[in-house]
This record gives C-alpha cells, structure tokens and sequence, in this order.
C-alpha cells in the first residue's frame, strides 16, 4: 500500500516540474521571438559589444538607392570599433527579417582580418578579397553583397557584424546557416546596424 499522504505528495513535486518545465520552454520561446524582432541569429551571451556605423546612413535610417536594387547596388560603406584584442577573425551577416517568405540573406562574408577597421563601399561580389576575407552567396545565389529589393512596405535590414575567435574552415559560397553553425561558440564581440528600405 501506499500512504495517502506520501502519494499527494509525489504528485504535488510533479506538478510543480511541469510548471518549471513549462516555465523554461516559454522563456525561451520569448527569447525567440524576440531574438527575431531584433534580427538577431545567435543568442551571444557575454560577448563583447562593438561598434557598427555607415557614413551612408544613421542606425534606423533609410538606406540611399545607391545601395539597392534601385541604384547601382553596391555595398555600403562600414566602419566598427572596439573589437576584442583577442580575436583571430570577423564575420558579417546582412538580411531582412521582413521579407515575406521568412528572412533573406543579403551577404555572408567571413574570415576578414581582426585587425581591419572596416570595410569600402563597393566590396566586389567575388568569392574571395586581396586581404583573405572570404564571401558565402546571399539569397540571390551571388556572391558577396545583394541590397535591399524590398516587393513592397518598408522592411529593415540587419548588418550584424561577430568577432571571433578562430579562423573559420569554411569554404567560399557558403550559406548564413553554415556560417552559424561554423560560429558557434567561437563568438567573442558583436556589433550590429540596422536601416530601413521602401521602393
């Protein structure tokens, strides 16, 4: 037999589990949710805050045509600062959160010297630079950076910038997915810029 007591006690410890339990899965369905509000991909943790500008527009700002599918579509000019002394490599990640059939990558672009302080306008759309970076292909199966071409509203667009702490062995033409899971675990800073586009 089993005592009356000892058993609506097991059963209230149960309970109380499954409300932890249920508690931890919501948390981190909010954490999702909100991870996707911002554009974020990876939840970082501690890692070091940098700084991410453009001279061609202001966090929030809209992006000139100059960089979109309405203009010449070159890539904008960055800066960052404030990059850990330890990392080995940076990476950059460009996309929409907006666009209607789920997120669209606009550039992958990895393994850049930890030492630079930035990229030109104009990066060229090849599958590797002089100084070593290395470019994946964006949404539009081209190499290196695609703007904003946005099918209608304005939608915002995520430059989000990791330092890392390794070189990565990734290959050139590469996904964001690769990229991430490449990452992971070796990230120490991060920066991010977001602006706005409408046709």
């Amino acid at each position: 037999m089993v005592r009356k007591g000892s058993a609506t006690a097991r059963i209230a410890t149960l309970l109380v589990s499954a409300m932890i339990v249920m508690g931890c899965g919501g948390a981190s369905r909010e954490n999702q949710i909100a991870m996707k509000e911002r554009g974020t991909d990876m939840n970082t943790g501690s890692a070091a805050k940098m700084t991410l500008t453009s001279s061609a527009f202001k966090e929030g700002g809209m992006i000139p045509k100059k960089y979109t599918c309405d203009g010449p579509d070159v890539s904008p000019p960055l800066n960052w600062e404030n990059v850990p002394a330890q990392a080995k490599s940076l990476a950059m990640i460009v996309d929409d959160p907006d666009a209607p059939m789920g997120t669209w990558v606009h550039w992958v672009i990895f393994n850049m010297p930890s030492g630079i302080t930035g990229l030109p306008e104009n990066v060229p759309p090849k599958d590797s630079l002089p100084d070593g970076s290395l470019q994946g292909k964006n949404d539009f199966r081209n190499y290196g950076y695609g703007g904003p071409c946005p099918p209608g509203g304005t939608h915002r667009y995520f430059f989000k910038l990791y330092a890392l702490d390794s070189v990565l062995r990734l290959k050139a033409g590469c996904s964001k997915s690769d990229l991430l899971k490449a990452m992971q675990g070796h990230v120490i800073g991060e920066g991010e810029l977001m602006g706005r586009y409408s046709h």
